[in-house]
């Protein structure tokens, strides 16, 4: 590793099966980035691959090795050839990969044929900035060890589905959370009718929202409790708060609603600025909402 530009980590599947323990899923921010770029060198979808934040990394290879780039697309270069995204391209030993800041989304996904063999935790080997567990971020100077189950790269017959997106603007669907009854039919028709706006608090924690503030119905203190990724919680200033990969549990504050899975993944790609309006999934006028018990 020569320089792991703002943010770069190893990430796999993730750890699923821990919650109970406190211990999120982590994994990477773009499933769907991250299984194309393995099926691209011939691995399994959920093998671990290295995940780096809007570009500014370079890496040298040691050995002869097959990899690929997804998700947000950054303009890389092996020594002074130009490096196609959504292919797998072969680097011979000495070889560096340079890959500059993204034309737009945030995460883009660098797998190598045989998997990044870092020990796993967990049965994982995803580094969770939030618990600590898995190995540290990549810092320069590090060298990570490549497995040798890969199998044989494929060439892409199909057109890829990508989350990152050059669009400023989002539609995503959600569901009514298990706390939607701490607001009111107003302040839940708010929700899902303004329009809000990513700010520059963005981390593989979560995501902020700026817009209306979404005021509490209920006053008291909600026990801590676990969440799934994509829950939306709102914070007594009432801008909602998205959790991604490495989120911790509510911290006492409800959750109003909760992405649908193949929206995270957009979610995780918007860029500050990005503006976001949610529809919900239930039929009729979406005012309806699930009472704590998780029922209509």
């Amino acid at each position: 590793m020569l320089s792991p530009g703002p943010q770069a980590t190893i990430q796999d599947g993730g750890r699923s099966g821990h919650g109970h323990l406190g211990v999120p899923r982590a994994g990477a921010m773009d499933p769907l980035a991250l299984s194309q770029a393995n099926r691209l060198v011939g691995n399994p979808a959920e093998t671990a691959a290295i995940e780096f934040l809007l570009g500014g990394f370079t890496i040298r290879f040691t050995e002869a090795a097959s990899f690929s780039l997804t998700g947000a697309p950054v303009a890389a270069y092996l020594g002074p050839t130009p490096v196609s995204r959504n292919r797998w391209t072969y680097a011979r030993p000495g070889d560096a990969l340079t890959a500059g800041p993204p034309a737009y989304g945030l995460w883009t996904y660098l797998a190598v044929a045989g998997g990044i063999d870092v020990p796993p935790v967990l049965s994982s080997r995803s580094t969770d900035s939030l618990s600590g567990l898995g190995p540290p971020p990549l810092a320069p100077r590090d060298v990570l060890p490549v497995g040798s189950g890969g199998g044989t790269p494929a060439v892409p017959s199909d057109v890829f589905v990508e989350n990152a997106s050059a669009g400023r603007r989002l539609e995503l669907s959600f569901h009514w959370g298990p706390r939607a009854d701490w607001f009111t039919e107003e302040t839940c028709r708010t929700f899902r009718t303004a329009t809000w706006r990513v700010s520059s608090e963005v981390d593989r924690v979560a995501a902020r929202l700026t817009g209306p503030r979404l005021p509490h119905q209920c006053l008291e203190q909600l026990p801590t409790e676990g969440v799934h990724p994509g829950s939306i919680q709102v914070p007594p200033s009432g801008q909602p708060l998205v959790f991604l990969a490495n989120h911790p549990p509510t911290g006492g504050y409800p959750v109003i609603g909760v992405l649908c899975e193949r929206d995270l993944g957009r979610m995780a790609q918007a860029a500050p600025g990005t503006m976001v309006s949610m529809r919900a999934t239930r039929a009729g006028d979406g005012t309806r909402r699930m009472n704590k018990e998780g029922s209509w």
